[in-house]
């Protein structure tokens, strides 16, 4: 736009990618008790895939090689304490599911658990697992999504809109509720050039 001035402040080697969701994955470990962390990285790598890049330390990364399953939760609000204590504490030191109050139950698709306490779940199974950049990627085929009804519109459809999800905004170190609908994908933009 001519005559208009843009000022940008420069951060050099700094990355934020937003919205990043609060994803939380759950496993169960060789004795069967189920475990739970909180994932800042991953996302959808297909239509039925999705990843989660983990440190090489996590129990999670260890349960997952060996049961070859898990699940990806999407918190919400009103479950946002428990979320991030699944990011404060090893489940190698604590039963977080014990501890947080969490309600489990198995799936009926994968060797894994779903925490009911969360809105949506993709139940995955394990398809690839490569170390990458200092730690592991996870690659799971989505066999099952499950949402609460808390969330399905009049005609049983997952509505987001309901959930008040979480997402994490790196660059307050805090967590956001994603907003409103605000437009409609693959059709606002045939406004442009008439």
């Amino acid at each position: 736009m001519k005559g208009m001035i843009f000022m940008r402040k420069d951060f050099g080697k700094q990355t934020i990618v937003t919205p990043l969701p609060v994803l939380i994955v759950a496993t169960y470990g060789d004795d069967g008790r189920p475990d739970a962390m909180n994932a800042a990285w991953g996302g959808q790598v297909d239509t039925n895939m999705v990843h989660v890049e983990l440190d090489n330390s996590h129990l999670t990364t260890d349960n997952i090689k060996r049961r070859k399953a898990f699940t990806v939760s999407f918190t919400d609000r009103k479950n946002l304490v428990m979320a991030d204590y699944f990011g404060l504490v090893s489940g190698r030191k604590e039963d977080k599911i014990a501890q947080s109050g969490a309600h489990v139950e198995k799936s009926a698709h994968v060797d894994a658990p779903v925490i009911t306490d969360f809105p949506l779940t993709l139940e995955c199974r394990l398809v690839s697992v490569s170390e990458e950049f200092g730690g592991t990627r996870v690659v799971g085929e989505v066999v099952n999504m499950s949402a609460d009804e808390s969330i399905l519109d009049e005609k049983g459809h997952v509505d987001l809109g309901r959930g008040e999800f979480l997402c994490y905004d790196p660059a307050a170190f805090a967590y956001r509720v994603i907003g409103e609908r605000v437009g409609t994908a693959f059709k606002d933009g045939h406004k442009v050039g008439g």
